[in-house]
């Protein structure tokens, strides 16, 4: 269970929700219902990506992501426009640490403005802040 002060400020901003390693578990089950998780899971892969120093661990993790949620038909492949997918596809052979930035940026947009509202109208979210305010 969150702590009632983590769950009542997910509800004041996404950016909350997504700070709190609880609120993004919590989060990726919503989207799961939607089946839109790998909007989540692609936004997660982009922070770890911006973490790599080694150049040779960050093509690896660049492949990785290309393969897993951008190129066409990849198994989480996410919503973005096609003309961001084939610039990532262009960059993939020397992908810099802000290759995904653009679709990151998107993703991110679309569950702000899309999942994020509807998560807080969920049954999921709406237990567990009734729970939350009453500690």
């Amino acid at each position: 269970m969150a702590p009632a002060f983590d769950v009542i400020a997910w509800g004041k901003s996404f950016d909350h929700l997504l700070e709190c390693k609880t609120g993004q578990l919590v989060f990726e089950d919503f989207l799961r219902t939607e089946y839109s998780e790998e909007n989540l899971l692609f936004w997660l892969a982009c922070e770890d990506y911006k973490k790599i120093t080694s150049e040779r661990e960050l093509k690896a993790a660049a492949k990785r992501i290309y393969t897993e949620f951008v190129q066409v038909d990849a198994p989480r492949q996410i919503n973005i426009d096609c003309v961001t997918r084939e610039q990532i596809g262009k960059n993939i052979s020397q992908p810099g640490p802000n290759c995904f930035d653009t679709a990151q940026r998107l993703i991110y947009g679309l569950m702000e403005n899309d999942c994020y509202p509807r998560f807080l109208k969920s049954e999921l979210y709406q237990a567990l802040l009734e729970q939350a305010e009453q500690q």
